[in-house]
């Protein structure tokens, strides 16, 4: 599979108040990274900080995707047409999981 940045998955929402990232309920990160363990995915590019980081434009990508599990992962890849970020098991869940 061979992906344009524009093909892949745009982060919708973020309700994560906390990450450093956030901001008004949208990601300023480049692209974030799913990680977690079987059942919970969890955003890996959660960051608890003061300091506020990432672009200025929102423009937010799914870049990786290690839930092998989830209905949506090809070959690590996310295939949903977009994801949410919020509070689930962990601080930054991908609401957008499901298992296969």
């Amino acid at each position: 599979m061979s992906m344009t940045l524009d093909e892949l998955p745009a982060v919708a929402e973020c309700s994560v108040s906390g990450c450093s990232y956030n901001d008004h309920s949208h990601c300023h990160a480049a692209a974030v990274t799913i990680a977690g363990s079987v059942g919970d995915a969890e955003c890996a590019t959660f960051i608890p900080l003061g300091t506020k980081g990432g672009l200025d434009k929102v423009v937010t990508h799914v870049g990786a995707c290690q839930r092998s599990e989830c209905v949506h992962n090809d070959a690590l890849e996310c295939t949903a047409s977009a994801v949410r970020i919020g509070p689930g098991a962990d601080d930054a869940d991908c609401l957008t999981y499901e298992p296969a």
